[in-house]
């Protein structure tokens, strides 16, 4: 989704543009985790991108989007630019951290206390 969302539409309080912009948002992401995943792939991961013009768009984290859009919105801005693009993502596993955590202990050993 690539789109250009007016925060300023006459007649309409500015709250409730936001919470329409929200649920628009929110609504496209749903849409998206329902689709079937492609062979090989554990879940959809979102490539986003925010800002006050699609020049001006920065990449953001999927949970600092709505910051980023109250930013633009507290900067007085008119319109807000937002990209969400989906691609089929497989979970990393954390075996480096963990073998630090453990101490050296073998993957898949049950260590005590956990």
């Amino acid at each position: 989704m690539r789109k250009i969302f007016p925060l300023q539409i006459p007649g309409r309080h500015p709250d409730r543009v936001m919470d329409a912009l929200r649920h628009e948002i929110r609504k496209y992401l749903k849409r998206e985790r329902r689709r079937e995943l492609p062979a090989g792939a554990d879940f959809w991961d979102f490539d986003c991108r925010c800002g006050s013009s699609r020049e001006g768009a920065e990449s953001v984290h999927l949970a600092s989007l709505f910051a980023c859009i109250d930013a633009v919105a507290a900067a007085q801005g008119a319109e807000v630019y937002v990209e969400i693009l989906a691609r089929p993502a497989q979970r990393r596993a954390i075996t480096a951290r963990r073998a630090e955590v453990d101490g050296g202990a073998e993957e898949g050993a049950v260590t005590e206390g956990r």
